[in-house]
């Protein structure tokens, strides 16, 4: 039997993921609208035999882009160019089941399967950032629950959609005549409370069947939502206990609605600052962190916790008795996150925000590159991660220095491949191809309810 390996995905952000990054001597601002920056990144990564590369992504302007690298490429045209120059790699792209349409969703994601051939992963979110429902004509963003409401179905209806041809439905046979078998493409007639879809969709079944299911909310409706649908779940934990938990719970919750545990990977986001020893990797860390501006810092826990501050009570205590833990904000995953940091730590405001410049509230490990693989091995093998999300400080440099001096590290224990094994992300991951849902019964065409 092999043993088991670590997944991982290069996330990359716009410059690196300290939210300093940018001023960094060693970053290249000047390269964050260059195609061919983000594809060196990519067949770097696949040169290391990275799983997946993941882009994040959201339907608006961050309203901190005065002081941060905030904007995003978008991710389906950019990966489509990153899988023009990569073979193996998977290709993960955010998109929201609340600004977008199933079936136009589902065409871009088919389209990007088959032209990667078969290494196309979705982040399926619901978007968080209020201010995206100006951008789509909305008086107000959906509550939490009703946005939840509405990725259950959105799912459902681009799941059939992709079911609609069946596997072998395209002939494509020039002595018969015959391009398609349309008696194995079939109309999906689905009628919900948000979406009325007729289908089929217009592209064939794509290679993996349908791209790898990826789910980033850690709510109470977040896990739900994950134990029902996703593949992978990206989510963020600052203890070895916090991440244990929620790994413990996913797993549980799969088990109970009839899914195997172990086609749900827990992959939590890491980002490492590294030295050749703990002091020289410390002082990297405060050098990021003599970058931040407080003005950008405080715009973001004012957007997460509510809070508003002012430079004055930077070195004062974070004022705990004014964040409202109910609500619309409270449901938020990184809310808990940052309050627990707050119970735990009770840290003054600058070094709360010095904690969240650097990853956005993932875990930000300091130390040398064996203290960096002592950690992804304990979370590993302890029951807190079946992998992680590496999130390079600043890109390249932050990714090089963790390609060659903790890689071989894992490598040399045994926790991650040499080489691949196979070529599409399902694969890279150890997941199933799924059957389509006319595959054991060619001649059922669903009904409305179905």
């Amino acid at each position: 039997m092999t043993p088991r390996q670590l997944r991982l995905n290069l996330f990359i952000y716009p410059g690196g993921h300290h939210e300093a990054a940018w001023r960094y001597r060693g970053s290249a601002p000047e390269r964050l609208l260059d195609i061919h920056y983000y594809q060196e990144i990519a067949r770097r990564a696949e040169a290391e035999k990275f799983d997946g590369i993941f882009l994040a992504d959201g339907p608006a302007l961050a309203d901190n882009v005065r002081y941060a690298s905030r904007f995003r490429l978008e991710p389906f045209t950019s990966l489509a160019t990153l899988a023009a120059v990569t073979e193996r790699i998977g290709l993960i792209a955010t998109a929201s089941t609340t600004y977008f349409e199933p079936y136009n969703l589902a065409r871009l994601f088919a389209s990007l399967d088959h032209l990667s051939n078969g290494r196309a992963g979705w982040n399926i979110v619901t978007t968080g950032a209020p201010q995206a429902a100006a951008n789509f004509g909305l008086d107000a963003h959906p509550v939490h629950a009703e946005r939840y409401d509405r990725a259950r179905e959105f799912v459902e209806v681009v799941t059939k959609l992709w079911d609609s041809w069946e596997d072998g439905a395209l002939i494509a046979d020039p002595a018969s005549g015959l391009f398609a078998d349309t008696d194995r493409v079939h109309p999906i007639e689905h009628r919900g409370r948000h979406f009325t879809v007729r289908g089929p969709l217009n592209i064939p079944r794509s290679p993996q069947g349908r791209p790898v299911y990826v789910q980033a909310g850690s709510s109470e409706d977040g896990r739900a939502f994950a134990a029902a649908h996703a593949e992978a779940v990206f989510t963020a934990h600052q203890t070895l206990a916090s991440g244990q938990e929620f790994y413990a719970d996913l797993k549980r919750r799969a088990t109970a609605l009839g899914r195997d545990p172990e086609q749900l990977l827990i992959l939590p986001g890491i980002s490492p600052f590294i030295g050749s020893t703990e002091a020289e990797a410390r002082a990297l860390h405060d050098e990021f962190n003599e970058l931040t501006q407080p003005e950008y810092s405080l715009q973001m826990l004012h957007r997460i916790l509510g809070l508003r501050l002012t430079t004055d009570q930077l070195d004062g205590p974070v004022p705990r008795e004014l964040i409202e833990t109910g609500g619309e904000r409270g449901n938020g995953s990184r809310f808990q996150v940052i309050l627990d940091i707050i119970d735990r730590e009770q840290p003054t405001v600058r070094q709360l925000l010095h904690r969240l410049a650097g990853a956005r509230g993932h875990r930000v490990v300091v130390g040398t590159p064996e203290q960096v693989a002592d950690q992804i091995q304990e979370w590993f093998e302890n029951g807190a991660a079946d992998g992680f999300n590496i999130m390079p400080p600043w890109l390249t440099g932050g990714f090089d220095v963790f390609a060659e001096q903790v890689l071989p590290i894992l490598r040399q224990r045994g926790l991650f491949r040499e080489e691949y094994t196979g070529r599409t992300l399902r694969e890279h991951y150890g997941l199933p191809r799924p059957e389509g849902r006319f595959a054991q019964a060619p001649d059922l065409v669903p009904t409305a309810a179905g």
